[in-house]
């Protein structure tokens, strides 16, 4: 005997709720505060190219995502102890850091520069930098960079972003050395007039421009990433997200 349209509705329905309990949710972390990448949006939310280059993935291997903010020297023992599954967070590539997690292939690419009030500096090499105290996200690749070849000026070294653009605004800190486009966000803002570049982007073997997404060491997870990484490149979902953020290609 067919069921009646109430019993099979029910069926459906109840089809429908046992493959909703077992939908994949991804458990994705960011830094968070540092912004455009990463930030807190007015109603509360986290925002930024991180965060919506992550949620683009997630929809594009139809799976849910959790993005949760993580402060930064956090984010890889936080994936390494299964409590998050993925990392965007404009992560650079390093050696050291291939021990310990799996790189996707890159999602953006930029370089690295100094920050303070116009004219502090005529230059920016070590000898002339001699002195001045350097605010930098401890755990970076700017940080390792400064503190192999400014031996002669203060690090010193935060937690997160804002905190260095706090110290540099209250006279705390002389310079800022952080990535390019982080960077613009900030001079952009009226609380940083009278602040500028100081010197030419930095070049140097530590300082990688490519950001990746880290995940888990030998995690089948990382093959579906850059699936969809190439994929939302071609479908034009990344540039969507690029103009949103930039007047130029970040790629």
């Amino acid at each position: 005997m067919r069921p009646g349209p109430t019993a099979l509705s029910l069926l459906m329905l109840g089809l429908l709720l046992v493959q909703g309990a077992h939908a994949e949710i991804l458990r994705i972390a960011t830094e968070g505060n540092y912004a455009p990448f990463s930030y807190q949006g007015d109603n509360g939310s986290l925002a930024g190219f991180d965060v919506e280059i992550a949620q683009a993935l997630c929809q594009q291997m139809r799976v849910d995502c959790e993005v949760q903010a993580i402060v930064w020297d956090k984010l890889i023992p936080s994936l390494e102890s299964g409590q998050v599954d993925m990392i965007v967070a404009s992560m650079a590539r390093t050696a050291e850091r291939e021990q310990r997690v799996a790189f996707s292939d890159y999602y953006y690419q930029s370089h690295s520069v100094f920050a303070g009030k116009a004219g502090i500096a005529a230059d920016t090499s070590p000898g002339a930098l001699a002195g001045l105290r350097l605010a930098i996200i401890s755990g970076t690749i700017q940080a390792d960079f400064a503190r192999e070849r400014y031996p002669q000026s203060p690090l010193l070294l935060v937690a997160h972003q804002e905190e260095a653009f706090d110290m540099l605004l209250a006279g705390k800190a002389d310079l800022v050395l952080s990535d390019t486009i982080n960077l613009l966000d900030f001079l952009q803002q009226p609380k940083a007039t009278g602040y500028d570049f100081i010197g030419p982007p930095l070049l140097g073997d530590t300082l990688s421009s490519k950001a990746h997404i880290a995940v888990r060491k030998n995690d089948h997870l990382l093959d579906r990433v850059n699936r969809a990484l190439e994929a939302i490149r071609l479908n034009g979902v990344y540039d969507r997200i690029n103009r949103h953020y930039f007047p130029f290609s970040i790629y």
